[in-house]
């Protein structure tokens, strides 16, 4: 199934027959803030449930980073809750670059659940149609999923290491944190030895849609990704490099491409780690 749906799409299935209805998640969140379930509650998607990226699709902060992978009992918990079931469409959507919808994507991908997808252009794009938006909060029937990890390629810090060596592994974060020249959040500044800069935002055009397939194969072009080279991402915590997945699979990459869960913010806590600097060619 294709990873995006449209709009026009998820509104003809929340107007059908309820058995058929897809699970929507509205995982809105801001690095900043304020929390994205404020934003919920103003106003969602109707039948979307909030799913909190820092307690629901991700672990607690620590040594592998500061979005690790969730443990697989308590993500089977978080997504039962949502009323995820068992061969039932998810629908995930935030309201800025989709990047945190794409974690949502993977992780449900990783968890062994083939039917989900992104809403391409988010909330945004819901809303400025003219779209119904509710504030009522429902609480959905206990879902089924069971969560079978391993559905999509992960990477340690030895194999991101390695990739950047003998593949192409492309680092997702802003120019200006790649190269070094600044870190807000995590311990060092700079970048893994090797890594190509591909920042997130590319995959997205101005009016907040997902670029065509056609464009989206030429940027990766671009920046060495082909066919037979095996192809990975990073960010700071493995929440935007998700989105680089993500557009992999939309210009018709041929495998799913590998993620270091952990990105910079573990790589950057062992100082025995190196941290280039600069921009590297692509």
């Amino acid at each position: 199934m294709s990873p995006l749906i449209t709009t026009a799409e998820l509104a003809g299935l929340l107007d059908g027959p309820p058995d058929s209805r897809p699970t929507v998640l509205d995982v809105r969140w801001r690095l900043a803030g304020p929390p994205g379930v404020e934003s919920f509650r103003a106003g969602h998607i109707p039948s979307a449930v909030f799913a909190d990226l820092d307690t629901a699709l991700a672990g607690p902060p620590g040594e592998g980073g500061r979005h690790p992978l969730p443990e697989p009992a308590a993500l089977q918990e978080a997504l039962r809750l949502a009323g995820v079931d068992e061969g039932r469409l998810v629908v995930a959507y935030d309201d800025a670059d989709s990047s945190v919808a794409a974690r949502a994507w993977w992780l449900l991908r990783w968890a062994g659940h083939a039917e989900v997808a992104v809403l391409d252009g988010g909330f945004a794009a819901w809303e400025a149609e003219g779209r119904p938006v509710t504030t009522e909060e429902e609480v959905p029937a206990p879902g089924n999923i069971e969560v079978r990890p391993g559905g999509m390629p992960v990477l340690n810090a030895d194999e991101a290491a390695e990739l950047a060596r003998d593949g192409v592994l492309l680092d997702a974060r802003a120019p200006e944190r790649y190269a070094g020249e600044t870190e807000p959040i995590d311990p060092r500044a700079g970048h893994i030895s090797g890594a190509r800069n591909a920042p997130f935002s590319a995959h997205a055009g101005a009016d907040g849609h997902w670029r065509a397939p056609a464009d989206l194969a030429g940027h990766f072009a671009g920046l060495g990704v082909d066919a037979t080279t095996p192809v990975g991402a990073y960010c700071g915590s493995g929440v935007t490099a998700s989105s680089v997945v993500l557009a992999l699979e939309i210009a018709g990459h041929p495998a799913p491409a590998s993620l270091y869960t952990g990105s910079w913010s573990h790589w950057s806590r062992d100082p025995e780690r190196p941290a280039a600097t600069g921009h590297e060619p692509g």
